[in-house]
């Protein structure tokens, strides 16, 4: 696995892999972390992959950070009763 780029944005971490034909886009942010796929034939070239990855990608990810927050507490209330 190939590490492309490494950078913040937004209170996220974002790593960009090549691996496999597949270029991978990892958010981390807290304990959680979100990954998604792309096939590297679906893109005209690696240089594209920025537009992949702009504010409206990454605000939509932290608001499914949010959700996995909330997710987890309540499960973890479950645990309490």
């Amino acid at each position: 696995m190939r590490l492309l780029k490494d950078f913040v944005q937004d209170g996220a971490r974002v790593s960009v892999f090549h691996w496999n034909n597949k270029y991978l886009i990892k958010l981390e942010a807290g304990p959680f972390e979100q990954t998604f796929k792309i096939d590297e034939f679906d893109l005209e070239s690696e240089d594209r992959l920025h537009l992949l990855i702009d504010s409206d990608f990454i605000r939509q990810c932290m608001e499914r950070f949010g959700e996995m927050a909330a997710q987890l507490a309540a499960a973890r209330r479950k645990t309490d009763e």
